[in-house]
């Protein structure tokens, strides 16, 4: 493999690498993207991949180039996803894993990584800290390190994503994929442009963390829901070549990585990361345009979400799309006041979801309190009705969002 490039055959040399475990996910049709944005738009459902992310490629091909030095085992610093791919290529090969992970990291990741017999410490706040902490350990112990991005073998591994949509994609024109360390973006960016040179590149950061696209790094720990792609330094590897290989990098919000989720979840039926899910938050925000004509395909590249985020992004999209409604109401402190007010709502059709009552911190009269109510209504216009019906009742009533 050449000193600062990939060529065609370290791809699929790399794609034999992995033939017995990485599975050629599915290309599938977004007719909810396609109608939102226009255009053709098809999903790379990676977050179907095996361990749950592309990173399975290039840990691999990176354990078939390691061979005799590998005979102490791996070790390696990351977030989650690279962590669970590379105990998973370790278990296959039939060696020792040790992974450090930054505080904070996904659980699910991490019990996934430790299913797959590897050991997982805390190495700090961010990812910079646990490669660090890795790099360590391998001086230490003679462990061969392997660096969830910077690195030619696992670069051309995720290459190997550009062979299957080449494969599986007539007239593909435009490629939007999420950009951590660079090696997804960069690795099939180099694919995709040695096969057609007009195919474009989009890369998508969050803006928590987006080195690519404006820096410094932010200091201290980064939270985002994209904490799969949070990388604060481009690596000396991936820096030239997505500054060579992709065509634009575009930056969205936390909001709309968290639209994103709920639709591919909501339309697309996916379950998928933040930092999966950030292509279809560019097209969504419409900071990248689905090629006129030809097929624009979204990355999604993984699919380790830590569920208890899930509750929050429903509660979120159902307030925002009018179907839960959350007021604070005062009421009569007596008996029955709070029964006649809900008795109130349900003949107006809404659901009692969770009531409170609120007496610290507000101007009540000594015979009133407040109850602040979370009830599920079936649309914007449902909601006005039943605000509309509470308000004729004689209550003060005011809408509250959350």
């Amino acid at each position: 493999m050449g000193e600062t490039t990939i060529t065609p055959q370290d791809i699929l040399s790399a794609a034999d690498a992995g033939r017995a475990y990485v599975k050629h996910t599915p290309i599938t049709p977004s007719a909810a993207l396609s109608e939102l944005c226009g255009g053709t738009v098809v999903l790379k459902a990676e977050n179907l991949q095996r361990t749950g992310s592309f990173k399975i490629r290039g840990a691999l091909n990176k354990l078939s180039t390691l061979g005799a030095s590998a005979q102490h085992g791996v070790v390696a610093g990351s977030a989650g996803n690279h962590a669970g791919a590379l105990a998973f290529a370790a278990k296959a090969h039939g060696v020792k894993c040790e992974i450090f992970v930054p505080s904070g990291a996904s659980l699910s990741k991490i019990a996934a990584c430790r299913a797959y017999g590897a050991t997982a410490s805390e190495g700090g706040e961010s990812l910079d800290n646990a490669v660090a902490h890795a790099m360590e350990r391998a001086q230490e112990t003679g462990m061969a390190f392997c660096h969830p991005y910077d690195d030619l073998a696992v670069i051309a591994g995720q290459a190997t994503l550009g062979l299957e949509l080449i494969h599986d994609i007539e007239n593909l024109r435009t490629v939007v994929i999420p950009l951590g360390g660079g090696g997804l973006a960069g690795g099939t960016a180099i694919a995709l442009k040695q096969f057609d040179p007009s195919i474009k590149v989009i890369g998508v950061q969050v803006s928590a963390c987006a080195p690519y696209a404006h820096s410094p790094a932010p200091d201290g720990p980064v939270v985002t829901l994209a904490d799969g792609i949070a990388v604060k330094r481009p690596g000396t590897i991936t820096r030239p070549i997505i500054e060579k290989w992709l065509d634009d990098v575009v930056v969205v919000d936390e909001e709309d990585v968290a639209d994103a989720m709920i639709l591919l979840m909501e339309r697309g039926k996916l379950l998928v990361e933040g930092g999966g899910a950030v292509g279809v938050s560019a097209l969504m925000r419409g900071l990248v345009s689905p090629s006129a004509q030809g097929t624009t395909c979204v990355v999604l590249s993984g699919g380790n979400v830590d569920m208890g985020l899930i509750p929050g992004l429903i509660r979120r999209h159902e307030t925002q799309a009018g179907r839960r409604l959350i007021v604070f109401v005062r009421i009569s402190d007596r008996p029955g006041g709070l029964a006649q007010l809900l008795s109130l709502f349900a003949e107006n059709g809404a659901n009692l979801v969770e009531v409170e009552h609120v007496r610290e911190g507000v101007d009540l009269h000594v015979r009133e309190t407040g109850v602040q109510i979370v009830l599920e209504t079936r649309g914007p216009e449902h909601a006005a009705t039943v605000l509309a019906a509470a308000r004729s009742g004689g209550y003060e009533i005011t809408e509250l969002t959350r």
